[in-house]
């Protein structure tokens, strides 16, 4: 699980090394319009000092309107990774990483979020590579009143917070199936929802459909007292109409908890959600875990590579992008961190009401084409000579 003294920190990071003219033109390329300091508490900016995890803010901005009040919310993107090795017992790994959580979550709330959402998996080693079950199954729990559930349910009371959290869920009311599974735990610590994975990748050593298959939950959008918010988990960030469908459901903030590594798919990472931000008028939070986990036996999975006891580098990198294409600073590539982003949800609107993009997508349109595709005697409107 250490850090190769060959990965380079961040993107971020390299950037600043150009003359700082060139900086700004650059980043205003990459990473749209300029986001604004946001500075935090002195209690925020020791917690994670403490608790030796990088923290990072900024403002998105937002023009002010005569008729609505700004709608200001703070999200919260935690990225770690795992404390302990993959082999360890499961009841002190999860001792562990709830601990972990709970830091993440008192130095949040120094920090005045109000929505924190946890990477893809993150109370457990991400196992679905070895194709093994037992003991990474064991992981699996309840969404409604599992124990980490009932854990983070009395921390998002204490501190006034919704709490996005992606578990491996045992279903135990139908067959004790298992899912990957996001549990939306509101700020008064009461159960609001749950989104299953509606996309399972079936590409290197990604062998989660050996464990669950893609979910049944639609693409339910949730209402807090913070906003209406949605989970893209995962895979589904590459799927562009599971970003729109959430859109369309009205969400204001899409959040897409990952597990990803930089070999696969690091050139698209920056990509996807700033581009889906846009394109759906809502703000999009990526959370990516980080490090390396080496498991006790060797696997492969037919990609033509020797068997190997790990995954490979999970780079971190999480970030926030904003409607009218401008994003945050990005998370480290090889630390735990912490990323505080004040938003103000009325660029929602605006960005709608700038683009029009609801109004030029034509549903009707694609509903007419899409209901032919599924056809088994369909025929691509191709035109020939």
């Amino acid at each position: 699980m250490s850090q190769s003294n060959e990965e380079f920190i961040s993107v971020d990071e390299v950037l600043k090394k150009l003359p700082p003219e060139d900086y700004i033109k650059v980043k205003n390329v990459l990473f749209g319009s300029e986001t604004s300091e946001l500075p935090l508490t002195e209690k925020a900016a020791s917690l994670a000092k403490s608790f030796d995890f990088d923290l990072v803010s900024c403002k998105f901005n937002c023009e002010e309107e005569e008729l609505r009040s700004p709608r200001i919310v703070r999200v919260g993107l935690f990225q770690n990774e795992i404390p302990l090795s993959p082999a360890s017992p499961i009841s002190k790994q999860r001792e562990a990483v709830h601990k972990l959580a709970k830091e993440a979550i008192e130095t949040a709330a120094a920090g005045g979020v109000n929505i924190l959402c946890f990477q893809e998996a993150w109370n457990m080693p991400f196992a679905f590579c070895t194709k093994e079950k037992l003991p990474w199954t064991e992981y699996a729990e309840p969404a409604e009143d599992g124990p980490t559930t009932q854990f983070l349910s009395e921390l998002s009371r204490i501190h006034n917070m919704v709490i996005v959290s992606n578990i491996l869920e045992r279903d135990e009311k139908h067959g004790d199936t298992i899912w990957n599974t996001a549990v939306i735990i509101d700020n008064h610590g009461d159960y609001l929802g749950k989104h299953r994975k509606n996309h399972i990748p079936r590409i290197g050593d990604f062998n989660e459909s050996n464990y669950y298959f893609e979910g049944n939950t639609g693409h339910p959008v949730f209402e807090t007292e913070f906003g209406r918010i949605a989970v893209n988990i995962c895979f589904g960030r590459h799927h562009p109409l599971n970003w729109m469908m959430f859109g369309i459901n009205g969400a204001e903030i899409v959040f897409n908890p990952s597990a990803t590594i930089g070999e696969l798919s690091e050139p698209m990472w920056g990509i996807e959600a700033r581009c889906n931000a846009i394109a759906n008028s809502y703000f999009t939070c990526a959370i990516n875990r980080v490090g390396t986990e080496e498991f006790p036996n060797e696997f492969c999975s037919g990609d033509k590579k020797p068997a190997h006891k790990d995954f490979g580098q999970f780079y971190g990198s999480s970030y926030v992008a904003a409607p009218n294409g401008s994003r945050s600073p990005g998370l480290s590539r090889v630390k735990n961190g912490l990323l505080i982003a004040e938003l103000d949800l009325n660029l929602c609107r605006q960005m709608k009401d700038k683009w029009c993009f609801p109004m030029t997508r034509r549903l009707d349109m694609y509903a007419e084409s899409f209901s032919e595709a599924v056809k088994h005697d369909f025929e691509p409107q191709i035109v020939r000579k």
